[in-house]
């Protein structure tokens, strides 16, 4: 089994050191990542600026690029070969409910799986990097098990984990959920800047708004890992019938005003 491994902290980070030290021992693995802290940066890519390749004394190959780059990178040419699996993380922190739009970990994962590849972001629930060689081999274990059922290699999936900060012995078995949702983020921070301007700095994420039973915020609180299956599709097809009388109206309502407004030029 041969695993791409790619992480949105950057390739000097200790989850994804610890990741790669826990996945060689079940696969071949190799890295592909950022040089510098790319978080929040979802599924961008670099289209108009140069994107450079270099190899660290630990054999990972970092990019000056974003988490989609280094994945794409990897699987367009720089690897020579189409890895089984796409791993990104360990991340510093949670990625649940709408974390997942804006994380560079899920990103690249996403990444891979826009490529027909297998996927998985993980994610430690809390930042600082508290028992990070749990969270690797829980990652570890959990690659192992899917490998061992064929799932992976097979048609592709996406699915994002985050693991509470706990010894391996405390973590709570695997938890399916569903994302929850965030109240929306806190204030933006202002401060002067030593020319008198004013600097504008993105305020934290909001608190878990739903975290009922069945979603990613419970799991994790519970102590539970927490694995929830993404797709790419973001249509609402809840509401397309909704939509479709909608855009029926409106539709009428342009060509009423389109046909006044031929009347009228004529």
């Amino acid at each position: 089994m041969k695993i791409l491994i790619c992480n949105d902290d950057g390739y000097q980070a200790p989850g994804i050191v610890a990741l790669h030290a826990a996945l060689s021992r079940v696969a071949d693995v190799e890295v592909v990542a950022p040089e510098h802290n790319n978080s929040a940066k979802s599924n961008a890519l670099t289209l108009h600026s140069p994107l450079y390749v270099h190899q660290a004394h630990n054999g990972f190959r970092y990019i000056n690029g974003t988490p989609a780059d280094c994945v794409h990178i990897a699987l367009t040419g720089l690897l020579g070969y189409r890895p089984d699996l796409v791993v990104s993380g360990i991340n510093n922190g949670a990625n649940m409910g709408d974390d997942t739009i804006y994380s560079g970990t899920v990103g690249a994962a996403m990444e891979g799986y826009l490529f027909g590849i297998p996927a998985i972001a993980f994610s430690q629930v809390d930042k600082g990097w508290g028992e990070i060689e749990a969270a690797a081999q829980m990652a570890a274990d959990i690659v192992r098990q899917m490998a061992a059922q064929d799932l992976v290699g097979q048609a592709p999936w996406l699915l994002n984990v985050n693991i509470p900060n706990l010894p391996l012995h405390a973590l709570r078995s695997m938890k399916l959920c569903r994302l929850g949702r965030r109240h929306a983020a806190e204030r933006v921070i202002t401060q002067e800047s030593p020319r008198g301007e004013t600097m504008y700095w993105i305020g934290g994420a909001g608190a878990a708004k739903d975290d009922a039973e069945g979603t990613d915020f419970h799991a994790t609180a519970q102590g539970h890992v927490a694995v929830t299956p993404l797709k790419v599709d973001l249509t609402d097809h809840q509401n397309l019938g909704y939509w479709a009388q909608t855009a029926a109206r409106l539709s009428a309502g342009l060509g009423t005003q389109s046909a006044v407004a031929a009347t009228k030029a004529h």
